[in-house]
């Protein structure tokens, strides 16, 4: 396990790795040793290249702004989201009130999932990947529970890039489920 560290030396994430040994052969210290130079095992949960912008804004410490993913591509998005796994350890949960989702950058299912988060519980905060997360999360111990208004701004970028279906049917789509079970968890949502 590769264990990424942040400047301060907190953890900021983990990658599996599966290295092999690509070569053995005498140490060019002498003597009995023997170097061995390992290759990467080269699998598909591999970290993408773009990934390396991410993790060096994590370096710097935790995010404290808003929207540092919103120039990241799909990808780039998802990436982000591994990062802000939640916390092992939960969060306190408040209930009530109003919160402000800034709907200018949800092009894209992750961005959905990066800008909720930072609404309900502030930058660089995993609120969920998925609708079954969204609904876990919303059962309590990540932040913020219903019942509270969310005030949805900029909500037809969403309505448009989540405009999929999400039933074999084909009669309700990913953004009208986003608010079936958001309502359906005390959240009063206003779209604007």
């Amino acid at each position: 396990m590769l264990v990424a560290l942040d400047r301060f030396g907190r953890e900021m994430g983990s990658h599996r790795v599966r290295p092999e040994i690509a070569e053995v052969s005498p140490s060019v210290l002498g003597g009995s040793l023997i170097d061995i130079t390992l290759a990467d095992g080269g699998d598909d949960d591999r970290l993408s290249l773009g990934a390396r912008r991410i993790w060096e804004t994590w370096y710097q410490g935790f995010p404290t702004t808003p929207d540092q993913w919103a120039s990241l591509d799909t990808r780039g998005r998802a990436e982000w989201l591994d990062l802000v796994r939640p916390r092992p350890d939960g969060e306190p949960d408040r209930t009530g009130g109003t919160r402000h989702l800034d709907g200018r950058f949800i092009t894209d299912k992750p961005g959905f999932y990066c800008a909720l988060g930072e609404a309900l519980i502030g930058p660089g905060r995993w609120f969920g990947r998925g609708l079954d997360d969204l609904d876990d999360c919303l059962g309590g111990r990540r932040g913020v529970v219903g019942p509270f208004t969310l005030i949805w701004h900029d909500a037809d970028i969403a309505r448009h890039a989540l405009n999929f279906t999400l039933d074999h049917g084909g009669k309700l789509t990913y953004f009208e489920g986003v608010l079936r079970l958001l309502e359906s968890r005390g959240v009063a949502v206003i779209l604007r």
